[in-house]
């Protein structure tokens, strides 16, 4: 059973699994740690992961990076216009939700968001079972902390579709605190003790967050987290590239805003400069040929790149401002501040933050993987597997969520709202709501406070109908039961109805002890015959009496659209096996041609005859014309009958070399036997003469014994 870690960033991901001896970063098929979140699309088949990154400048256009971006978004919200600067494929509606279309086996496909989270969940699948060697089904994926119910269901789906049994969906930075402190052994333990509270700061490519948590031995509690979608790496590497843009406009006279390949390969090289510049004063930037035959060079210092990071540092300190007072709490009362993420390697960065605090920032975690490791040992606390230290997690509602329903017309005036679900009650959380009516009812979910979520997404969860409901034999209210429950991805389902009836029954009523009487006294004998007569009161207690059937709309993928999916998936995935098979074949019969034209010369060359080895080149002079003319687009069918043919023809010359090899393999076999046997015959003969020497020295010892020993007489007995 494969346990699954995954940190599903918007530029990398990483991939972290659980053994035995602990949690381990696996790489990928170039034995890289982290994994680009890329998708691309050709001719032949997809590109996902390096191989998207490998050909992302020549295939622009076709090619989806911030995956995480686009998840149960709304092609209108005021945030997907913003990530179309960053996609260079064209951001299209598909079927309400934001999609992509490209180019793909030569025609234009548009797909979902949901599908092409689908397409990199089946690589990162690939990428685990090729390391753990076995079938991967159970994983724990991390997400931003400020995503809605929408984009959690559509991360599911998407894992779904992919194959995969999603255990638990973690916010970023409640992966890192428990990663954080799962391996702790001085954690406060007390009932007394004053918890450790650590505030996480976690700045990747795209997004801030930060958290503040509470821990105590074997726990976890998220008190508050705050972020800031549009701050990370990739706004730094913005602003530099609009640096220069401007510098190569005055300077080359050219404008890379009109060449997308050309602002593509600077923003590159901006992020190559960033990195540099986060460990050294200044850093020169050079491309050749970067469009219109012109080479640009320049230079930047560190103070000039803060100079254009500075409407950025400006906010760098908001979102934990915005914790602490969502916490309750003040800068005094943190004890640790842990530091993750890419982008908090950037020195400016770091002051700012540092300098808020007061006191030196901690970087005890893996910045790039924290995050990934968090997730695996989730997974294993989630696993029959493995027996993990008990650590239980305790995240928080990041959006308070309301339910409303249509008012009773037996009711008039009863509320038609009620928020069920605060901002920063625990999660996971389960509600019961009771309802009272005579005939089936609806109500719906959604967000309480709008302005909070991410740009304009529809605030709307589900809608869920109750079924079966009547009034009773009396014409009475039916009192109905629903069971609200915030998931551990953080999803809101009504999981269940049920409905219950009032009865009367009778309870003891428990009497004070009676003055004067002490502990261990016998009962009481004021009754008669000595006889307690207990006194009783009569009690409503609702009984459950029957379930009622729900039905629920969500944003979630209603079942046949996933089935129809995950078809498309297989099929798409078959697909890429089979060109990547075909790809193989074709490599294996241009080795074979080079290999047999060399070894005709030298090692076959004393087994063929001078018309042997003029038919041999002939066929593999062909074979290597046809393969670079013909046969540079061919099936997987015909690269096999191809070298099926040079072997054919070849087949003779190669079986004589292999029989003189294996006439020279049994000669070396006999005479190391022959050598065995000879030692083994000298060893005998070595043992029998030491035998023999042993045995004829024997008496000898004997007789020298007997002459040695000298005869004793008995004194006589005196009378």
């Amino acid at each position: 059973m494969s346990v699954v870690g995954c940190d599903f960033g918007s530029l990398n991901t990483v991939i972290a699994v659980a053994r035995n001896r602990g949690v381990d970063v696996i790489t990928n098929e170039v034995s890289n740690r982290a994994t680009p979140s890329l998708v691309g699309f050709g001719p032949k088949s997809r590109y996902i992961g390096e191989a998207a990154k490998t050909q992302e400048i020549s295939n622009i256009k076709n090619t989806v990076s911030s995956l995480t971006r686009l998840a149960g978004r709304n092609f209108k919200d005021p945030d997907i216009q913003i990530e179309q600067e960053y996609i260079s494929a064209p951001l299209v509606e598909v079927n309400g939700q934001v999609g992509v279309e490209v180019t793909y086996l030569g025609q234009k496909e548009k797909f979902t968001g949901t599908q092409l989270m689908a397409m990199y969940f089946t690589k990162v699948k690939q990428i685990a079972s090729a390391e753990l060697k076995l079938p991967v089904h159970d994983i724990v994926l991390s997400c931003p902390a400020w995503y809605t119910d929408a984009q959690r269901r559509s991360i599911l789906d998407a894992a779904d579709i992919a194959g995969l049994k999603l255990l638990r969906l973690m916010n970023d930075t409640t992966a890192v605190a428990l990663g954080y402190g799962i391996t702790k052994v001085d954690l406060p333990s007390g009932p007394d003790e004053k918890p450790k509270r650590v505030a996480f700061v976690d700045i990747g490519h795209s997004n801030y967050t930060c958290s503040i948590v509470e821990f105590k031995k074997g726990e976890l509690a998220v008190k508050s987290t705050a972020c800031d979608r549009h701050f990370g790496g990739r706004n730094f590497d913005t602003a530099l590239v609009e640096h220069f843009q401007k510098e190569f406009k005055e300077k080359f006279k050219i404008d890379i805003n009109e060449n997308p390949k050309a602002r593509f390969r600077v923003l590159a090289a901006c992020e190559k400069l960033k990195k540099i510049l986060s460990a050294n004063a200044s850093a020169p930037i050079n491309i050749e040929s970067l469009m219109n035959d012109v080479d640009v060079r320049g230079f930047l210092k560190r103070e000039e790149l803060e100079e254009l990071m500075q409407p950025l540092l400006d906010r760098a300190t908001k979102p934990i401002e915005q914790a602490l007072a969502d916490a309750k709490l003040k800068i005094e009362d943190i004890d640790t501040i842990e530091m993750v993420g890419g982008c908090t390697r950037v020195p400016s960065l770091k002051n700012a933050i540092q300098n808020y605090f007061g006191r030196p920032l901690s970087f005890t975690l893996n910045q790039d993987e924290a995050a990934a490791r968090g997730c695996a040992f989730s997974c294993a606390i989630l696993s029959p597997v493995f027996r993990v230290r008990d650590f239980s997690v305790h995240d928080i509602v990041n959006y308070p969520i309301e339910f409303t329903w249509e008012k009773s017309p037996d009711i008039p005036d009863e509320d038609t709202s009620l928020t069920v679900f605060n901002k920063g009650n625990t999660l996971p959380s389960t509600k019961i709501l009771t309802f009272y009516r005579k005939q089936p009812f609806d109500l719906e979910a959604r967000y309480a406070k709008p302005e909070q979520l991410p740009g304009k997404i529809n605030p709307w969860i589900g809608r869920f109908s109750v079924k079966g409901v009547k009034a009773d034999s009396k014409d009475d209210f039916m009192i109905c039961k629903l069971k609200a429950r915030l998931n551990l991805h953080g999803i809101l389902n009504v999981e269940s109805g049920y409905y219950v009836e009032e009865v009367e029954v009778e309870e003891p009523v428990p009497e004070p002890p009676k003055e004067g009487k002490k502990d261990g006294d016998a009962m009481d004998t004021d009754a008669p015959n000595g006889a307690s007569t207990p006194k009783t009161k009569k009690v409503k207690k609702q009984q459950r009496k029957g379930d009622l059937p729900l039905a629920a709309g969500t944003a979630s993928l209603d079942q046949s659209s996933k089935d129809a999916a995950a078809e498309k998936e297989n099929s798409m995935a078959m697909e890429d096996k089979l060109v990547a098979d075909t790809e193989d074949k074709k490599n294996e019969l241009e080795s074979y041609i080079y290999e047999l034209r060399n070894k005709i010369d030298e090692q076959y060359s004393e087994f063929a005859s001078d018309e042997e080895k003029e038919k041999i080149r002939a066929k593999c002079e062909s074979s290597e014309d046809w393969l670079y003319d013909e046969g540079e687009d061919a099936t997987k069918a015909v690269y096999i009958s191809k070298i099926e043919e040079i072997r054919a023809v070849a087949g003779p010359v190669v079986q004589r070399y292999l029989d003189k090899i294996e006439l020279e393999r049994q000669a070396v076999l006999q005479k190391q036997e022959e050598e065995q046997a000879k030692k083994r015959a000298e060893l005998a003969e070595k043992v029998q003469l030491e035998h023999e020497a042993k045995k004829a020295a024997e008496p000898k010892d004997a007789d020298m014994k007997d002459a040695a020993e000298p005869e004793v007489e008995e004194p006589e007995e005196k009378s």
